[in-house]
C-alpha cells in the first residue's frame, strides 16, 4: 500500500471553513468528489463566513457530492427562512443536501444579543416544524420558540413532492447528544476530541434512540476531524496547532470534551483577544503541547493521518469529515477512494 491508498470501501468527506477564498474551496469541493469523497460540509461557526453561500457554490458546480451544513445554528434563522432556504437548495442539487444544525455557543451567541436558554427545547422544536414544513406539510405549531400559523412552503413553479433532506444535529454535550439519539436522522460528532470521546457519545446516542425504539447505529455518525497531512511531520502538527490554539479560548466546550487541562486554557485565553490576532494565536501556539494536537486530530504523514482516522471509525463515526489543515489536495489524496 503507498501513501495515497486509503482503506477499502471507506466513506469520507471533506470540511472547509474560511481558510481557504470561497472559489478555491468549489476546486477542492470538484477533486474531492472525482476522488470519491461522498460529501463536502461547509462550517458556519465565528462571525466570518455564512454557510449557504459557499453550499450552493459547491453546489453548482458538481454532479454527485453531497453538501452539508456543518453547522448552522438554530437561533438566528427564522424558521420558515430556514425551510425554505433548504428547499432552494435542494431544488439546485436534489437529493444532496445535508441540514447539520447546531445549538451554537457562548460568548459569540451573547455579543450578538442572542440568549441561549433551553437548548433542548429550542431544538427540539426547531427539528419538529423544520422536518414537517420539508414534507410540505401546511404547519401550525406553538411552541416556547416557534410560534407559526398555517404556514408552507408554497411553491407554485417546481417541485412539490416532499423534499429528502435529512438533518444532523452537532451535538456536544451529554444531554444534546441524547436528543440527538432520539429526534435526529444523524449527528455530527464534534472536533477537537480525542477517538475515545466517541465510547460516551454512542452510549448516549443509544439512550436517546431507544425512547423511539431505535439504537445509535440506526443514526449515521459522520465525524469531524482536524487533519493536517504532510511529508513533514513537524510542519503538519504547527498547521494544525494553529487551528487548536483558538478553539481551546473561543470553545470552551470543546476544550472540556477534549479533556485539555484548565492551566492551558487559561494560559492560552490570556493571550488571544476577539478576534484574535494571527500574532496572538502564533504567541499562544508555543503553550499548546505536540502530544495535545496529536491526541485530539489526525495530524502527521499520510501514514499517520490514516491510522489516526480509523480510530475515530472503530469508535463509532461512520463518515470522517476531514478539515485540510495542510496540504488540501495532498489530503484529499491520502484519504481517496477513486
Amino acid at each position: 500500500m503507498n501513501s495515497t491508498t486509503p482503506p477499502p470501501r471507506m466513506r469520507v468527506a471533506l470540511y472547509l471553513q474560511d481558510a481557504h477564498p470561497i472559489r478555491e474551496g468549489m476546486q477542492y469541493a470538484q477533486y474531492a468528489e472525482q476522488r470519491g469523497f461522498e460529501a463536502v460540509w461547509q462550517a458556519e461557526s465565528r462571525l466570518v463566513r455564512d454557510a449557504i453561500v459557499p453550499m450552493a457554490a459547491f453546489a453548482a458546480v458538481t454532479e454527485r457530492i453531497k453538501i452539508g451544513s456543518g453547522v448552522i445554528n438554530n437561533w438566528t434563522r427564522n424558521i420558515g427562512l430556514l425551510a425554505a432556504t433548504l428547499l432552494t437548495l435542494d431544488d439546485l442539487a436534489p437529493n444532496r443536501i445535508i441540514c447539520g444544525i447546531g445549538a451554537w455557543w457562548d460568548p459569540l451567541a451573547k455579543n450578538v444579543g442572542i440568549e441561549r436558554r433551553k437548548p433542548l427545547t429550542a431544538m427540539r422544536e426547531t427539528v419538529e416544524v423544520l422536518r414537517r414544513l420539508l414534507r410540505m406539510e401546511r404547519v401550525t405549531f406553538h411552541g416556547e420558540f416557534h410560534h407559526v400559523e398555517g404556514i408552507e412552503l408554497d411553491v407554485v413553479h417546481g417541485r412539490r413532492e416532499p423534499r429528502n433532506v435529512p438533518i444532523y444535529i452537532g451535538a456536544t454535550g451529554d444531554q444534546m447528544m441524547e436528543l440527538t439519539g432520539e429526534i435526529a436522522d444523524g449527528v455530527v460528532l464534534n472536533y477537537c476530541v480525542p477517538p475515545e470521546y466517541n465510547d460516551r457519545a454512542m452510549e448516549l446516542l443509544d439512550k436517546g434512540a431507544k425512547k423511539v425504539g431505535r439504537r445509535a447505529e440506526d443514526l449515521d455518525r459522520p465525524q469531524l476531524v482536524v487533519c493536517a497531512v504532510n511529508h513533514d511531520r513537524k510542519k503538519a502538527i504547527e498547521d494544525a496547532k494553529e487551528l487548536l490554539t483558538q478553539y481551546l479560548a473561543q470553545q470552551p466546550h470543546i476544550a472540556k470534551a477534549s479533556g485539555v487541562s484548565d492551566d492551558i486554557v487559561k494560559r492560552v485565553q490570556s493571550i488571544l483577544g476577539w478576534p484574535a490576532t494571527k500574532e496572538q494565536v502564533h504567541e499562544a501556539m508555543q503553550f499548546v503541547p505536540d502530544e495535545f494536537v496529536l491526541r485530539i486530530s489526525a495530524t502527521g504523514t499520510p501514514e499517520e493521518a490514516r491510522a489516526k482516522v480509523q480510530e475515530y471509525i472503530r469508535r463509532g463515526c461512520t463518515c470522517p469529515i476531514l478539515y485540510p489543515m495542510s496540504d488540501a489536495r495532498l489530503m484529499i489524496d491520502t484519504f481517496a477512494q477513486a
